[in-house]
């Protein structure tokens, strides 16, 4: 049996909120959206890593810096992380000579 050795730190709604600028109404809309994905505390509260913080800050980036719809923010998304998984693939490759 394995233990952990330090306690994932979890931040529930209102911290998140606080931490993001987002109004928990928002933050909840995002959740529905799916473009936050929380997990659930024994109360089943939304408790949210501090890495959703920096996913926060990207979403409100391209929502208020390219008048991007939250709609289309996920798809945004999902081939911006592709762009990086390709370039990350492309710097592995042997480089021929």
């Amino acid at each position: 049996m394995s233990y952990a050795l330090v306690r994932q730190v979890r931040l529930d709604l209102d911290a998140y909120a606080r931490a993001t600028g987002l109004h928990p109404q928002a933050v909840r809309r995002l959740v529905a959206l799916g473009l936050l994905e929380p997990v659930r505390n024994a109360r089943g509260e939304l408790c949210f890593t501090p890495a959703q913080v920096a996913a926060a800050a990207r979403i409100q980036r391209l929502h208020e810096g390219l008048s991007i719809n939250y709609v289309a923010i996920g798809v945004v998304i999902d081939l911006l992380d592709r762009i990086g998984e390709l370039e990350a693939a492309l710097r592995d490759l042997p480089r021929p000579r």
